[in-house]
C-alpha cells in the first residue's frame, strides 16, 4: 500500500520523504491557506521532494473553470495530479485531463455509486472520505469495501486513496480490504510505528548495555 503525506508543510514532506515511506502527497485548499504560501511556489517546491503524485486542487465549480486551473496546475511539474470535486462538471473533467494523458485525483467521495463514477470517468484515484464518513454516523471503511469489491468486478484501474485518515486503525483496515493508497497527515503515519512494547525492549537493552560496560 502506498503513503501519501496529506500535508503542504514541506519540511513535514522532506522528513518523511527522506525514509523512504513517502510515495506521494495530497494538498487542498484548507492546507495551502494553512501553509501561507502561494500555491503554485509551493507546490513546485513539494514536486521536488518526492517522484510520486502531487496532488493539487482546483477551485473552479464549473468544467470550463476548472480546465483553465488545471492548465495552470499541470505545468509546475510532470508529478502534478489534478483534483477535482465529485460532481458532474468534476467527472467531466476528469475525463477530458486523464485522455489528455494527466493524472487526476477525483476528491470529496462519499459513496460507492460515487466511485464507480469516477473509475468510469477514468480517474487515477478517487478519494473516499472515511474520517467524515464515520463523523456522520456512517461506517468509512464498510465504504472503502464496497468500492474495492466494485472495482474487482470490472477491473478498474483507478486507485483507491483512503483520505480522511484519523488514526492507525484506518489504515490498519485499509490495508486489510486491499485500498491501494492511504493519505494521512505526517503525525499519523509516524505514529504508526509507535508500541509501547517496542520502547519498552529498546530500555530494557539499553539498560543491560549499559552494564557490559561496553562501547561500540
Amino acid at each position: 500500500m502506498k503513503f501519501f503525506a496529506d500535508t503542504a508543510d514541506t519540511a513535514e514532506i522532506a522528513e518523511l520523504a527522506a525514509t523512504g515511506l513517502l510515495d506521494g502527497v495530497t494538498t487542498n485548499p484548507s492546507l495551502i491557506a494553512k501553509s501561507g504560501r502561494d500555491i503554485i511556489e509551493v507546490t513546485r517546491e513539494i514536486c521536488g521532494l518526492t517522484d510520486g503524485p502531487v496532488s493539487a486542487e482546483v477551485i473552479a465549480l464549473d468544467h470550463a473553470g476548472m480546465m483553465r486551473e488545471a492548465e495552470i496546475l499541470r505545468k509546475i511539474a510532470d508529478n502534478v495530479c489534478v483534483k477535482v470535486p465529485l460532481t458532474m462538471d468534476g467527472l467531466k473533467t476528469c475525463k477530458a485531463l486523464t485522455s489528455d494523458g494527466t493524472m487526476v485525483n477525483v476528491t470529496l467521495c462519499f459513496s460507492a455509486n460515487q466511485a464507480l463514477l469516477a473509475a468510469k470517468a477514468g480517474a487515477s484515484f478517487v478519494s473516499p472520505f472515511v474520517g467524515r464518513h464515520d463523523d456522520n454516523g456512517f461506517d468509512g471503511m464498510q465504504l472503502i469495501s464496497d468500492i474495492r469489491l466494485i472495482y474487482d468486478n470490472y477491473d478498474f484501474q483507478t486507485e483507491i486513496l483512503v483520505a480522511s485518515i484519523r488514526h492507525g486503525l484506518h489504515v490498519l483496515e485499509a490495508a486489510k480490504i486491499g485500498a491501494d493508497v492511504i493519505t494521512a497527515p505526517p503525525a499519523v503515519i509516524k505514529g504508526l510505528v509507535k508500541h509501547v512494547l517496542t520502547d519498552k525492549g529498546v530500555e530494557g537493552f539499553l539498560a543491560d548495555w549499559a552494564k557490559t560496560g561496553q562501547t561500540i
